[in-house]
């Protein structure tokens, strides 16, 4: 592969051999019309007078610097489909400088005394017109929005059967935006008007699209472009519309309301993972116009974490663990290995990145977490150098009426990773944890900080050991978000359990970036959590204000475009067994210490909770199918974690 490559930039193809060809020669041509309107000679003169040889003589030497300059800047390599006013100033500037060295050398001959003065500069427009011209035509019939300005309308009608597309955003986005929709004849979207946050460019057009409105008066101008184009438009937003253009929940439900689709770009992970056409716009879902500002943070410790690296995530189907591996792929992981016990979510998850442009290599591995050998067998191996243990358990009422499965998944998995890892000189484990660890009041959330004990509880070694915590996932399987949203699209009544519950919430990626991160942290420096010598680490990410889930259902319903207790009623259904009013990040056990920004470390004392490994083993044993029911047993060890009396610290 690397030979073909080093050929394709450096050796001779036919395309570009015939456009270095095609290349000196309009710059022969470029020269000749140059000395033809300057001194205007009859037909005749080009065949009979002497002289005609001698301007012959210099078109070619012109032609000839010319193409010298072409082998040096090699401007005829980039593709004419696609040639741009970056092409146009290449091309100026080879002109010139053929021009300067042409004039130097004719100077050094004899002066130039029988080259009239005017003909270099008509050279140098005849040669740029003829070279930018031939780009121009050829870029024509391949380009519908450029062709639309040439070709009568009975020959081409761009946009029809097209949705009408507002496009909201800066004029530098929507530039880049436009060139990607009109460069593409299979593009449902016909730009019909750009909505700017800057009111002096109304009135402007970009590519033929005028600037209809500014933002903060854009409903008058909405209203006519409505009017005037058939159907509901779609409209896609170049940045966050809560955020940056300051649309209010209520505008955006009336937008909905009316009928009109609201989309985004894709990202570059989005895109990359499924291949095709640049312009990809999305839908919007509910969540992204959740009034939250997202924490965006620096990649790059994080890519000198991962770059060439063999990583394992296990739970790869599941929400998080899904994020983690697109992520990882994006960031440039050499190897990843994606486990999961069910077959669709894996499929789904690999289907997904099989497309993807990245080139790391991947594979999908069937494998349960509560499979002690198996366990061993996949990362023996798979080798990996990273495991992010996202398998788990996290439904507060199922694990609350299924305490065993709870068990065994939450508690046996993780210590099953765990040993694997240490066993197998894993560089670093990462496990995925929750709010809910902090004074459980469910099952679900005492085998999560149980699964955080066992941190403290294993052996040391050479693998570095962290925990990342955080609150609720926007949009993950488990959600309030999803349920709502189908609630909402049946007609209604969303369920709220309390009027007074609230949550902390975080999107998926935003959770992802926060595991990334804290990994990378726990990489570079030493461990001063819990204990010494670099000990297992806790983080977590600020989080900013609780939200009552009341509120956020009456903005899903408001989002849209209904109005809450009128067209879609609110209930409570009252709490639910464990479920808790609010939930927090840490307790009192344990000191908040800022990392870095958006990045909180947890500094806690090794095992603060007083459980030994073979309470949690005997727990575990009791867990499984042929032995009793262990509810009494994880119920007795979640009041033992929640009302704790300052336990004395017991080493297994």
């Amino acid at each position: 592969m690397t030979g073909i490559a080093g050929t394709a930039r450096t050796g001779l193809t036919l395309p570009w051999v015939a456009k270095f060809v095609l290349h000196v020669g309009l710059l022969f041509l470029g020269f000749l019309l140059a000395y033809a309107l300057r001194r205007a000679p009859p037909l005749i003169w080009w065949i009979l007078d002497p002289d005609a040889l001698r301007v012959l003589g210099w078109a070619a030497l012109f032609a000839v610097i010319g193409g010298g300059v072409e082998m040096v800047f090699q401007m005829e390599r980039s593709a004419w489909r696609y040639a741009s006013m970056r092409e146009v100033v290449g091309l100026a500037r080879n002109v010139t400088i053929t021009t300067v060295l042409f004039l130097a050398l004719i100077f050094f001959l004899d002066r130039g005394m029988e080259l009239p003065r005017s003909v270099l500069p008509l050279t140098w427009l005849m040669s740029v017109a003829l070279l930018v011209g031939f780009r121009m035509a050829w870029r024509l019939p391949h380009d519908p929005g450029l062709a639309a300005h040439f070709l009568p309308s009975w020959w081409f009608r761009p946009g029809t059967g097209r949705t009408p597309l507002l496009i909201v955003g800066a004029m530098v986005d929507a530039d880049r935006q436009l060139r990607l929709l009109q460069g593409d004849p299979l593009s449902p979207y016909q730009p019909v008007g750009i909505i700017t946050p800057h009111a002096e460019e109304v009135g402007l057009r970009l590519h033929g699209v005028p600037f209809v409105s500014a933002i903060e008066t854009w409903g008058r101008s909405f209203s006519a472009l409505t009017t005037r184009a058939a159907g509901p438009h779609a409209i896609v937003f170049l940045d966050d519309p809560i955020q940056a253009f300051g649309l209010s929940t209520e505008r955006i439900g009336e937008l909905r309301r009316a009928g009109h689709r609201l989309l985004k770009p894709q990202s570059m992970a989005e895109i990359a993972g499924a291949p095709g056409s640049s312009h990809r716009l999305e839908e919007i879902p509910l969540e992204d116009f959740l009034p939250r500002k997202p924490i965006a943070l620096d990649t790059a410790p994080v890519r000198e974490l991962v770059f060439g690296r063999r990583v394992l995530v296990t739970g790869a189907g599941g929400s998080i663990g899904s994020e983690l591996c697109r992520q990882l792929l994006a960031l440039g992981c050499a190897h990843l290995s994606m486990v999961d016990h069910s077959e669709f979510l894996l499929f789904e998850i690999d289907r997904e990145l099989g497309g993807s442009r990245f080139d790391g290599v991947r594979r999908a591995i069937l494998a349960n977490v509560r499979d002690t050998a198996r366990v061993a067998e996949v990362v023996r191996e798979e080798r990996p150098d990273i495991i992010f243990h996202a398998a788990a358990l996290k439904h507060v009422a199922l694990v609350e009426n299924n305490p065993a499965e709870g068990v065994l998944t939450n508690v046996l998995g993780t210590w099953n990773v765990i040993q694997a890892a240490v066993d197998h000189g894993v560089s670093h484990f990462v496990l995925i944890s929750t709010d809910k660890a902090v004074a459980p009041t469910n099952v679900m959330g005492a085998t999560k900080r149980i699964a955080e004990t066992l941190l403290d509880l294993a052996p040391r070694g050479v693998t570095r050991m962290t925990a990342v915590r955080f609150g609720n996932v926007l949009g993950s399987a488990g959600s309030v978000v999803p349920i709502f949203r189908d609630q909402i699209a049946r007609g209604g009544p969303v369920t709220v359990t309390h009027p007074e519950v609230n949550r902390f919430f975080m999107t998926i990626p935003e959770a992802v970036q926060l595991v990334l991160h804290s990994t990378a942290i726990s990489t570079a420096t030493i461990g001063v959590s819990g204990s010494e010598g670099g000990g297992p680490r806790k983080f977590l990410l600020e989080m900013g204000q609780s939200v009552k889930i009341v509120d956020l259902a009456r903005q899903m319903i408001e989002l849209s475009g209904k109005v809450p207790d009128v067209d879609v009623m609110i209930e409570f259904s009252g709490l639910k067994p464990g479920e808790k009013l609010a939930e927090i990040l840490s307790d009192d056990g344990e000191t908040v210490q800022p990392c870095v920004e958006g990045i909180m470390e947890l500094l806690w004392q090794r095992n603060q909770d007083g459980i030994c490994l073979a309470e949690i083993l005997a727990l575990v044993d009791r867990s499984r199918p042929a032995n009793e029911p262990p509810g009494d047993h994880v119920r007795a060890m979640v009041d033992r974690i929640r009302f704790r009396p300052a336990p004395e610290i017991r080493q297994p």
